[in-house]
């Protein structure tokens, strides 16, 4: 049976089941009714000793309703309106959301044409232009339609929920990727990495990088002497230097130097105080060896002017040897162009390097569990006519059912369950869920509203399909399974050491990410992003580098970087000290 013919049967079948099977709603309710007053629900312990009310899976003859959101990011993948999960979503909960992203701007420029017309979308998250939503009054305080709605009240703790809190003691935005359930379930290295092309490991016979000169030694001698890809020349290395992916350009000292992403600040654990590694000697060291790099061709030029399409489509060729980004960035798209086009099996996915600047520092890429994003988040504006109606799309997308659906996709159509119930997909049904048309037309992750991961209300299976052990690594081509096996790997990772988060405060991205110019601090950070922006570029490509660092140090000390740290140091001693009140 075609796969189409198979996700009609399913639909129909679901469909039919969900009519004899809701969940205490009647199909004649209001779609905003209040959970209180509503029949018993099954509940379901979200790993941290609450229970989340599952959603109704049954909407009978209730009218659809519609809302907008906008993103302000680049998306991996845009969802049809049409697309066959999403109005199987719909026809369970009632509701759909049409999403828009950011196209040809950057964050804050985006949301600021929003703010100058005053009308928004139902939904938004600004990422860097989060602050001016807020200054803008462009959101509504959620408290109360949090602690009416179960799955979101408990998608995270009543601490989280404090930290979330601004000034005047309200709660604006709700983090989409702050909320572990049950058990982690881990097997993708989300975050930052130097990352290198199975093929060049391969070459070399997997070799143990374990510094920065190593990494670049290979890549410089398979430049010379290693192969082509489908008649492409290569390309040593490339990065991102736009106003949003900024971290790539300036903040791998921070872990070169054997320290975790605190992303803005280096945090040392002996004094309790932050240290600003941009003026460090390791980010000297750092630059001056990637200023080397570019001299010897290395380094791609269009690194300094590309946008996150361009660089996204050059990984996609194939042509791109090593990358410094963080996973979530890069990944989703580009792993499963290679795929759909068969340059997974010639060598062309990417593995993560946990390398340091001097052989034998501590490295500390990757830590356990999942961040708090104080800082940003998905919010319900001033312009949504139906508040409640919006809060309670997203407490349905959270029930386990609907959240399945969202990564999972149909049982028997995107996975199958063994007899254990433990979901497995099929190698035509990854083949399947790599391909972009696929992807548009029939999964519908809504991928940027709040969800979780760790494991199902099963007990058994990871909440999505990348964490559930066996099925990554069954997923992986030949080409990398043999990378990974030659390494000891069963997750991407194991390539890193096991390391905890370092302490109350971490990470402290989470709060200069949401740094504007109302504070000294404030206006010191945007201005140390611009001349990082625009200096770090010549730094690199300068055909002298100790007169142009020198210059750069100037530019940066103009910045009064001070008044930033001294706020970052409020942030870590009003961190620790409310940790501390919480554990006497």
């Amino acid at each position: 049976m075609k796969k189409k013919q198979l996700f009609s049967v399913a639909l129909a079948a679901t469909m039919v089941v969900s009519s004899f099977a809701a969940c205490g709603k009647k199909g004649t309710e209001e779609t905003n009714s209040d959970p209180a007053t509503e029949a018993p629900t099954k509940e379901a312990d979200n790993g941290s000793g609450t229970t989340a009310t599952q959603a109704p899976t049954d909407n009978g003859s209730k009218e659809i309703k519609e809302f907008t959101a906008f993103f302000a990011i680049v998306p991996t993948t845009e969802v049809n309106d049409d697309n066959e999960v999403k109005n199987m979503i719909a026809e369970k909960i009632g509701a759909k959301c049409q999403e828009t992203w950011l196209v040809g701007q950057e964050a804050k420029e985006a949301v600021g044409t929003f703010i100058a017309g005053g009308d928004y979308p139902d939904f938004m998250e600004g990422a860097a232009g989060q602050s001016q939503l807020y200054n803008a009054g462009a959101f509504i305080p959620l408290d109360d339609l949090i602690e009416k709605y179960p799955n979101v009240k408990n998608l995270l703790s009543t601490a989280d929920w404090n930290a979330l809190r601004q000034d005047d003691g309200h709660i604006y935005w709700i983090p989409q990727f702050s909320a572990m359930k049950g058990e982690e379930k881990l097997t993708v290295h989300n975050y930052e990495a130097f990352w290198i092309q199975q093929r060049v490991l391969k070459w070399a016979n997997w070799p143990k990088l374990e510094t920065l000169d190593e990494y670049f030694d290979l890549i410089e001698k398979y430049l010379a002497e290693g192969e082509k890809i489908n008649g492409i020349d290569n390309i040593g290395f490339t990065m991102l230097c736009t106003e949003n992916t900024d971290f790539a350009l300036e903040n791998p000292p921070m872990f070169l130097a054997g320290y975790p992403n605190d992303g803005c600040c280096i945090v040392n654990t002996d004094t309790l105080k932050v240290e600003d590694y941009n003026k460090s000697d390791i980010a000297q060291q750092y630059f001056k060896k990637m200023n080397e790099e570019f001299k010897k061709n290395v380094i791609a030029p269009e690194s300094f002017t590309q946008t996150v399409d361009e660089y996204r489509s050059r990984l996609c060729s194939g042509a791109v040897l090593g990358i410094v980004d963080q996973w979530w960035n890069f990944a989703y798209s580009v792993n499963d162009s290679l795929k759909s086009q068969g340059l997974d099996e010639q060598g062309c996915m990417y593995v993560p390097t946990a390398i340091t600047l001097n052989k034998g520092d501590k490295e500390q890429w990757h830590t356990s569990g999942v961040d708090l994003n104080v800082s940003s988040g998905i919010g319900i504006t001033v312009s949504c006519k139906d508040p409640d109606g919006a809060m309670k799309f997203i407490n349905d997308l959270l029930d386990q059912e609907i959240h399945t659906l969202r990564f999972w996709g149909v049982e028997n159509v995107d996975y199958q369950k063994d007899d254990q119930g433990y979901f497995y997909r099929t190698p035509e049904q990854r083949l399947e869920a790599a391909e972009t048309v696929y992807k548009t037309t029939h999964l519908c992750p809504y991928s940027y509203f709040p969800q979780y991961s760790g494991t199902c209300d099963d007990g058994i299976n990871a909440t999505k399909p990348e964490n559930q052990g066996s099925e990554l690594y069954d997923n992986l081509p030949d080409s990398m399974k043999e990378c990974f096996d030659a390494y000891n790997a069963k997750t991407y990772c194991d390539f890193f050491k096991a390391n905890p988060k370092p302490g109350p405060w971490y990470p402290m991205w989470t709060f200069s990410n949401n740094f504007d110019t109302t504070t000294p601090g404030g206006t010191a950070w945007q201005r140390m992003k611009e001349v990082r922006l625009e200096w770090l570029p010549k730094v690199i490509m300068s055909d002298d580098f100790d007169k142009t660092w020198n210059d750069y140090m100037a530019a940066f000390d103009d910045t009064n970087p001070n008044a930033y740290l001294e706020e970052l140091q409020t942030e870590l001693d009003k961190r620790i000290a409310t940790y501390n009140e919480l554990n006497k």
